[in-house]
């Protein structure tokens, strides 16, 4: 692998929004808009499957080793009546496989 930088990491998310799931990935520090893929549906909720075919579409692949992660959150920030929010989040990598 000489001469070859290894793949950068992000953080990719998904979350619904506008009754949507959608997925991203985080690219700090740029003005470039940030790779996203809308899933058209609030139920069911992606799978293993579609998440990462989706992330194979934007250029990305999990890190070997990582797992999803799911935080809840609030919709309105510091109200305990407020509706739920899920966001769920893994590390990945630029796309490394054969034939890109």
């Amino acid at each position: 692998m000489s001469g070859q930088k290894p793949p950068r990491e992000f953080t990719a998310q998904m979350s619904v929004r506008a009754g949507r799931w959608r997925l991203y990935v985080a690219l700090m520090n740029t003005t470039a808009p940030w790779p996203e893929h809308c899933f058209g549906r609030a139920l069911p909720v992606p799978t293993f499957t579609e998440r990462v075919n989706a992330l194979s579409v934007l250029g990305f692949e999990p890190v070997p080793g990582a797992e999803w992660e799911w935080t809840e959150d609030a919709e309105t920030h510091g109200d305990p009546a407020s509706p739920v929010v899920l966001i769920a989040s893994l590390r990945v990598r630029s796309w490394t496989g054969a034939g890109r």
